[in-house]
This record gives structure tokens, C-alpha cells and sequence, in this order.
């Protein structure tokens, strides 16, 4: 439960987490099986550490980054008991910055990238957590991989060593329609049915604040709340 909190802030923080927790629930229960979990990741673009650190006490267990310098520049000041995605775009160059910062990289969509994280998780004797990321709704202003090309991209980055791919993540357009979610739904169950040696299919990460409860009717166990956790933000932090 979310403890309320004096400062008003802090207390809008905690209402907005009481009703998502209370909308995905009654999603779940509305579109999926009982004992399925569904993750709700706080997204921190912008937000500062206060704020943040009050969502991990309040519960909230996954961070989204989407942004290397602005997370480098926060880091020290969380919590430890979150555990920290990037979910961004990401430039090859800056992936040495986040190698042993991060538990998953949710937004793959290239074997350049693969390459290179596989490249810096080798060298940090570590194994990296992936998703790779779809472009469902083939918009020239997003990242992702297009649906025709997950496959081959998925069997790519199954010979990489040093990632582990775990799943799909997409950002639906605004308004989309309702057969885009299907779709990667149905993306996601046949990449699992392929069977591909080392892919282990077991996140759908889809659904931000304007969508997750559809998202969650079509198959994903991961929502990514932002603007419906913190409130409005400022958007004009340049990546460096």
C-alpha cells in the first residue's frame, strides 16, 4: 500500500499509484488468468529523485530510464531496492555508460546494438538482459525493429553470448487501434513457439498511461506509467 504523505506532491504521487494499481488489477481480472503477474514500471524521465524514491517506498520495484546522461547524472540518489531498465533509445557509444548500471535493456532493434551490448557485457563479465523492441506501428519517428524483420532478428541475437533475450517491447501509436495490440500479442506467442535456443519469451512490455489497460488485455506484464504516475514533466532535458 501507498502510505500518504504531508507534502501535497507526494500525497498526488500516492493517489495516482493507488488508482493505477487499482486499474491494472481490475484489468487483469477483466482479461487475463489469475495467477498471472503484471509489473508496473515507474518511468523517470524528468522526475526528480524525490518523487522517485517515494514511488520505490510506495512499492514500485522497476524504473525506466530513457535517457543515459540524465540517468547517470540521478543514479547515486535512488534507492537500491528498484531495479533499473533503460527503455530508450540507445546509441551504441553510450551502452559502456549503462553496462553495469542497468538489469535489462529493453529497447533492441538492431544487431549493431545487440553486438555492442553482447561486446560490453562480455567485457564486464556479465550477462545482459534484452527485449527487443517492435515498431508495430511503422512510425518513421520511433525506434523498433518491424514486425516482418522480429524474427530474423531474434534468431541474430540468439548468437550472442552475452545477451539473453527475454521478451518484446513495442509503444503502441497514440489512439491505435485496437488490432496493433493483437498483433503483438500474437507476435510475441509465435516468437515463444519458435522455440529459439536461448530466448526466453516471458515479458511483454507494452502499455504506458494512456493504454495499459488495453495493452493489458492484449497480453502484456509490463506497463510503463510516466505522466499518469508523476503528473505532467518537463520535456526539454537534452540527451548529451
Amino acid at each position: 500500500m501507498c502510505s500518504q504523505a504531508a507534502n501535497p506532491m507526494m500525497s498526488q504521487v500516492c493517489q495516482n499509484l493507488e488508482r493505477i494499481r487499482y486499474n491494472v488489477e481490475n484489468a487483469r481480472t477483466k482479461y487475463r488468468s489469475v495467477n498471472e503477474k503484471i509489473d508496473i514500471m515507474a518511468v523517470t524521465k524528468t522526475v526528480d529523485t524525490e518523487k522517485i524514491n517515494f514511488a520505490v517506498e510506495s512499492g514500485i520495484t522497476l524504473l525506466g530510464e530513457n535517457r543515459v546522461q540524465e540517468f547517470l547524472s540521478k543514479k547515486d540518489e535512488y534507492l537500491l531496492e528498484a531495479q533499473v531498465h533503460f527503455i530508450g533509445h540507445l546509441q551504441t557509444n553510450k551502452v559502456k555508460y549503462i553496462i553495469n548500471e542497468v538489469t535489462m535493456i529493453q529497447s533492441v532493434d538492431s544487431v549493431r546494438l545487440i553486438s555492442e551490448i553482447n561486446r560490453q557485457a562480455e567485457k564486464n563479465g556479465r550477462i545482459m538482459d534484452i527485449l527487443l523492441e517492435v515498431n508495430i506501428g511503422l512510425e518513421q519517428s520511433k525506434s523498433g525493429v518491424s514486425a516482418q524483420k522480429l524474427k530474423e532478428l531474434a534468431l541474430q541475437a540468439a548468437e550472442y553470448k552475452n545477451v539473453h533475450v527475454r521478451g518484446l517491447m513495442a509503444i503502441p501509436p497514440i489512439g491505435a487501434d485496437e488490432s496493433l495490440y493483437a498483433e503483438m500479442n500474437e507476435l510475441y506467442h509465435k516468437l515463444d513457439e519458435s522455440n529459439i535456443d536461448g530466448i526466453d519469451m516471458d515479458i511483454l512490455s507494452m502499455g504506458m498511461s494512456g493504454d495499459y489497460e488495453l495493452a493489458i488485455k492484449h497480453g502484456s506484464n509490463l506497463v510503463r506509467i510516466g505522466t499518469g504516475l508523476f503528473g505532467a514533466r518537463n520535456y526539454n532535458i537534452t540527451e548529451g
